[in-house]
């Protein structure tokens, strides 16, 4: 293992070289107000509980608080969540293959893609004690390692781990949160590696990165006797450490939590239980 000092002092200009380090993935924030939905077909019956999913995930993006999720009152809103809808497209997910049979277009599998009306949506915030998280968004630099049952291993924007390099991301997205990942270079030349993660400083990682990211430093273990990922996170924001612990059986969505996280601290929501 690297000595840590060294290791330290060689993270800090290689993570203000990362907005120039191309193998570096960003999340692509998008329209606040947006999201999507995958729905079978074009029918009104589907298209109606693509609206109450996509309703959800914007209330949590636009207050940027996850407690919202699964919150009864936000049930009571989706059976009206058409009310909201500015304007919708679709997305032919299977855009190039043939259809088969008078049943493909049917069944064909779309990205139902809703934008609500900002005006609505905020009322409806309000309606739920929330108001929309209207300063703006940090972008995050995230240091993730991981241990499954055989191996060790840090997350790089431009490495080998790609479903989960892909799932991170679109939960950086869903929360609404501009999140990049380093390259393998610059994690190599930092020496920064799984066994280390506990003892790195976020605010020293994140004192010279591009832009003003913040560095989120993460840490998730797969327990076979709990039967789940056993994460870590830390993260450091004006002039304060914060660290919180959850508990997901797929990565994806410890990845969700992670990101929720995230998103409650820096909208001022408090700290994540």
């Amino acid at each position: 293992m690297p000595n840590l000092s060294i290791s330290i002092r060689w993270i800090m200009p290689v993570v203000a070289l990362l907005a120039l380090d191309g193998a570096a993935r960003a999340s692509d924030v998008g329209d606040l107000y947006e999201a999507q939905a995958i729905v079978t077909g074009e029918r009104e019956e589907t298209r109606i509980p693509g609206f109450a999913e996509c309703l959800q995930v914007v209330l949590v993006k636009v207050s940027g608080d996850p407690r919202l999720i699964g919150d009864n009152r936000i049930a009571a809103l989706a059976g009206q969540a058409g009310d909201f809808v500015r304007d919708l497209r679709y997305h032919d997910r299977m855009s190039g293959i043939p259809h088969h049979d008078e049943q493909g277009t049917r069944d064909r599998p779309y990205d139902l893609i809703v934008t609500f009306d900002r005006a609505k949506i905020d009322a409806a915030l309000r309606s739920l004690g929330r108001e929309p998280w209207s300063t703006a968004r940090p972008p995050i630099v995230v240091f993730l390692g991981m241990r499954n049952l055989t191996t060790a291993f840090m997350v790089a924007g431009d490495g080998d781990r790609e479903l989960e390099r892909s799932a991170l991301v679109a939960a950086a997205a869903q929360l609404g949160i501009p999140m990049t990942l380093p390259g393998r270079a610059a994690l190599a030349a930092s020496g920064l590696r799984f066994e280390a993660l506990p003892d790195v400083d976020p605010s020293r990682l994140d004192a010279t990165a591009s832009g003003g990211a913040l560095a989120v430093v993460g840490r998730m273990i797969w327990s076979a006797e709990a039967l789940s990922w056993i994460a870590d996170w830390r993260l450091f924001s004006e002039g304060r450490s914060f660290a919180w612990q959850a508990r997901s059986v797929t990565f994806d969505d410890g990845f969700r939590k992670a990101m929720g996280g995230v998103a409650q601290i820096l909208s001022g929501r408090g700290v994540p239980d």
